[in-house]
């Protein structure tokens, strides 16, 4: 696979998880259904492409390795959960930027957890993400439902990090699909008898919008994801992946006619921003 091919299958990846925030704001059903939707239909994706690839999640892994994969497993599902009850309650740009603040956790996180000093620069992308969330906040009135959102989405990001922060510590010899697989299960297993009651009034429409969100938007950008870094420094992966609140934003405006506001697309530049340096800092 050439280089070219590479960096496109990595934005593709990109353009899919950021078009996934544009189901949570279509979507007629709860956070929690659209999460084991998601799941549960990426589950079935993945279980077909790992048979194509002769690949059987479920061999030659230990007990304790299994259990630590359902635990991240629902632990992603809880961080789902959160970034799309962001999306409802304060729609996709407010959402996505609120999660785009995860780096800035993750220093955080393993200062607090690890001892780790932080860097000038470290602490120079914290200054960046918290000027540029002030200035994406709507207003600092939490009834204020696009507030609510922007506080998910932070949420959102954080718990994110904390996933990120457990995996780069928690050494595991599991490959990227076969880890995918068995949190979607994980997450499937754990949301079903919650969701069992809100199943007979989901719409067709509905249905279909949730095949494509786990098929499209999780198992298959999850997997060109995988297949780019085979040939894409993770850096570089990193900042490419920082590009998805601008393919969400982008498809709002057109989809929504959700127009960003000036401080938002200031604020939403100090973050991306941020998010970039810090996949750029991971080189050295």
């Amino acid at each position: 696979m050439s280089q070219r091919i590479a960096h496109l299958q990595l934005h593709c990846a990109a353009l899919l998880v950021g078009v996934s925030a544009l189901f949570g704001e279509s979507l007629n059903v709860s956070a929690s259904m659209i999460v084991l939707g998601r799941a549960a239909f990426a589950l079935l994706a993945l279980s077909m492409i790992c048979l194509c690839l002769n690949l059987r999640p479920w061999r030659g892994i230990s007990g304790g390795t299994i259990a630590r994969l359902l635990t991240t497993g629902v632990a992603l599902g809880g961080h789902w959960i959160l970034f799309f009850l962001a999306v409802k309650t304060g729609g996709v740009a407010v959402a996505t930027l609120g999660f785009a603040s995860f780096p800035a956790f993750t220093a955080l996180l393993e200062r607090l957890l690890f001892g780790q000093r932080l860097g000038r620069s470290d602490r120079l992308i914290l200054l960046l993400v918290s000027a540029g969330l002030v200035l994406v906040t709507p207003s600092f009135d939490l009834r204020d439902g696009a507030t609510e959102g922007l506080l998910w989405g932070v949420l959102s990001g954080a718990s994110y990090a904390a996933i990120a922060v457990a995996n780069k510590h928690v050494s595991s010899k599991v490959d990227g699909l076969s880890s995918c697989w068995w949190q979607c299960l994980a997450i499937s297993v754990a949301l079903l008898p919650w969701c069992l009651w809100e199943l007979p009034a989901i719409g067709r429409h509905d249905w279909w919008q949730l095949a494509a969100l786990g098929v499209l938007c999780t198992a298959l950008a999850y997997s060109l994801f995988i297949a780019s870094l085979r040939h894409v420094h993770t850096h570089t992966a990193a900042v490419v992946i920082a590009m998805e609140p601008i393919y969400a934003i982008a498809g709002a405006w057109l989809l929504f006619g959700s127009v960003p506001s000036v401080g938002m697309v200031l604020g939403g530049l100090l973050i991306l921003g941020a998010v970039a340096w810090a996949g750029l800092k991971s080189k050295t």
